[in-house]
């Protein structure tokens, strides 16, 4: 655990040698550090870089937020705790490595912070009508179904962990959010990757970054659905070490 604020952050930190970019992995709307089911620690041994990986308030172990999230939580977490986290455990201009909202985080971090890169998996840049339903259906399943029992065996508070994602995805405000615009501003190398029958987003997310990162990007589509590292491991492992070994 790690205080920031006054607040504790569970982390899992795999050591690496000094003289590569240290990674940083952000998960996804309902996941934490366990809930990468060692990927990360798949990576760091590939890569041969030090690799951290944090629970977001509410998640995991960590504490629970003081607070409901807003609407611009991601924007919130990008600005504040991503870089409080980065200088306290060292972790000079790192590899932002994010999953879902955890890339949407990575981006927009990247977007206002010195980094050496950027991996995102399946981010959000703006709403799209039909990952609403499949966001619909994730709160029919925890609310009815047995979601609720399965997170708890990951969370020490599932119901933060839950309601801070599902209930901002679905608030009214939430209809427009948009951050393509901040895009612009991220000059590192990015790649990104995006399975072909992801319920929660199409290709347009990627291609977005492609489009506006004033950096290179590179983009990898896979035949999968939301979690590329989980349901294509290999492929997804090789994409990300191979942009790794191209990183000055």
């Amino acid at each position: 655990m790690i205080e920031l604020d006054g607040l504790r952050y569970e982390y899992d930190d795999v050591p690496g040698p000094p003289d590569r970019a240290p990674l940083l992995f952000l998960h996804e709307g309902l996941g934490s550090v366990g809930l990468w089911r060692g990927f990360h620690r798949r990576i760091a041994e590939e890569s041969g870089r030090r690799t951290v990986a944090y629970s977001r308030l509410g998640h995991g172990r960590s504490d629970p937020p003081r607070s409901p999230r807003s609407v611009g939580f991601m924007a919130d977490e990008a600005a504040t705790v991503v870089p409080e986290l980065c200088t306290a455990l060292g972790l000079d201009r790192p590899v932002l490595v994010g999953h879902s909202d955890g890339g949407t985080i990575a981006l927009l971090a990247a977007a206002a912070m010195s980094v050496s890169g950027v991996v995102v998996l399946a981010p959000h840049v703006l709403v799209e009508g039909f990952a609403l339903e499949a966001i619909r259906a994730a709160r029919d399943a925890f609310e009815t179904g047995d979601l609720r029992d399965r997170m708890a065996r990951h969370h020490d508070d599932p119901d933060a962990a839950f309601r801070g994602w599902n209930d901002v995805w679905l608030a009214p405000a939430f209809r427009d959010w948009d951050v393509r615009d901040r895009l612009g501003a991220i000059t590192a190398p990015v790649l990104g990757i995006q399975g072909d029958k992801d319920p929660y987003g199409s290709e347009v997310h990627v291609r977005s970054v492609a489009e506006r990162a004033a950096g290179p990007v590179g983009i990898t589509e896979l035949h999968c659905g939301h979690s590329p590292h989980l349901e294509l491991p290999d492929e997804t492992a090789a994409a990300i070490t191979a942009f790794l070994a191209d990183l000055p």
